[in-house]
C-alpha cells in the first residue's frame, strides 16, 4: 500500500516567447500553436543544472508534505537530459537535500520517467518508507544543438517536479499502476551523445495516441472504477493535440485533462509532475474522487497510474 504525499516543482523564471525561439527554427508564433498548442516556455540559465532544478523541486514537495529530509529512504530521479553518462544525478540530488541514509536510483528516461517512477516506489515504499520521486530536465541544453529542427526545437523547456510517494499516509492511496515497453521503437525517438533529439513526429505521435487510452482504461478496469467518475487527468505535457486525442480516445471532455503545456512546453520527465504541482495547488485531490496519471516516452515506455483520495 502507497500514498502520494504532495508535490512540489521549480521553473526558471526566463521566459522564451514561439516569437524568440521561431526566429532561430524559421517557425511563426501560428505554426508553433497549431502543432503543439505551445504559446512558451522555461529556458534555465547556464548556472542552472538538472541537479540544481531537482533540490529546489524536492524541497518544495518536502516543505508541502511536512516531511524533512532525513525521513526519506530513497531518492529517484528522472532525468533524459542529464549531461553524462554516470554517476547519474540521483545521489547529487540526495546529498545536496541532506538524505543522508537514503538510497539513490537513477531513471535516465525521456518524458516517462516519472511515471515509471511513481509506480516503482508505490511497490517499493513499505520497504523504504518515504521515496522522493523527482523528475528534472534542462532540454535547452539540447534542442539549441546544431542542426536544429523546427518541429523539435520548438517544443521543450527546462524545469523540475517532484512527487512523495510514503508507505503510511498522504493526500491519495495509488490504487494500480502499470507500465510497459517496446523497444521496436526506439530509434523513433532517440539521443545520442552530444547530437540532436531525432523524432520521427508521426509514429511518436502514433503509438502515443494508442497506447495511453489503452493504459489509462486498463488500469481503470483493474481498479474498478469508471473513466466518467475520473476527476482529474495528470498527463506528461508533450503535445496538447496529443493530449485532446487521449481525451477523444476514451471518450472524456478535454476540460478533466489539466495543462499546461502552453506556459512551459514539453519539459519531458518533470513535465506531468509539474503538472500535478500546480494541478494540486489549485485545488487538487477531492475525497472520493480518482485521479489518473499517464505518460509516454522514449523506448518507448509509458504507463498510467490511479490514485484515490
Amino acid at each position: 500500500m502507497a500514498y502520494i504525499r504532495d508535490f512540489g516543482s521549480w521553473i526558471p523564471p526566463r521566459v522564451v516567447t514561439n516569437s524568440e525561439i521561431g526566429e532561430q527554427i524559421g517557425a511563426s508564433h501560428e505554426w508553433i500553436v497549431n502543432v503543439s498548442g505551445i504559446e512558451e516556455r522555461r529556458f534555465a540559465s547556464d548556472h542552472e543544472t538538472v541537479e540544481s532544478m531537482a533540490v529546489r523541486a524536492s524541497k518544495d514537495c518536502l516543505y508541502r508534505s511536512g516531511i524533512g529530509p532525513e525521513a526519506v529512504g530513497m531518492v529517484m530521479v528522472a532525468s533524459g537530459s542529464y549531461g553524462r553518462a554516470f554517476p547519474g544525478p540521483a545521489a547529487i540530488v540526495a546529498k545536496r537535500l541532506g538524505c543522508e541514509s537514503a538510497v539513490a536510483l537513477d531513471l535516465p528516461m525521456a518524458s516517462a520517467g516519472s511515471l515509471f517512477g511513481i509506480s516503482l516506489a508505490s511497490r517499493l515504499a513499505d520497504r523504504f518508507g518515504e521515496i522522493l520521486v523527482v523528475g528534472a530536465e534542462k532540454m535547452s541544453s539540447i534542442i539549441l544543438r546544431e542542426p536544429m529542427e523546427r518541429g523539435v526545437a520548438a517544443l521543450f523547456g527546462d524545469g523540475a517536479g517532484a512527487c512523495l510517494v510514503s508507505s503510511n499516509a498522504g493526500k491519495a492511496k495509488i490504487l494500480e499502476s502499470i507500465i510497459a515497453s517496446d523497444g521496436s521503437y526506439a530509434d523513433d525517438l532517440r539521443l545520442d551523445f552530444e547530437k540532436p533529439i531525432t523524432m520521427n513526429g508521426r509514429s511518436v505521435i502514433l503509438q502515443a495516441s494508442r497506447k495511453i487510452p489503452a493504459a489509462i482504461q486498463t488500469v481503470l478496469e483493474r481498479s474498478g472504477i469508471s473513466v466518467e467518475s475520473v476527476g482529474a487527468f495528470l498527463l506528461h505535457q508533450a503535445n496538447q493535440n496529443l493530449i485532446d486525442r487521449v481525451a477523444q480516445a476514451i471518450g472524456v471532455t478535454s476540460s478533466k485533462f489539466y495543462s499546461n503545456i502552453r506556459k512551459y512546453g514539453n519539459t519531458s520527465s518533470a513535465s506531468m509532475l509539474i503538472a500535478a504541482a500546480e494541478w494540486s495547488r489549485e485545488g487538487g485531490f477531492q475525497k472520493g474522487v480518482p485521479v489518473v496519471f499517464a505518460a509516454f516516452g522514449a523506448g518507448f515506455h509509458w504507463g498510467a497510474a490511479v490514485a484515490k483520495p
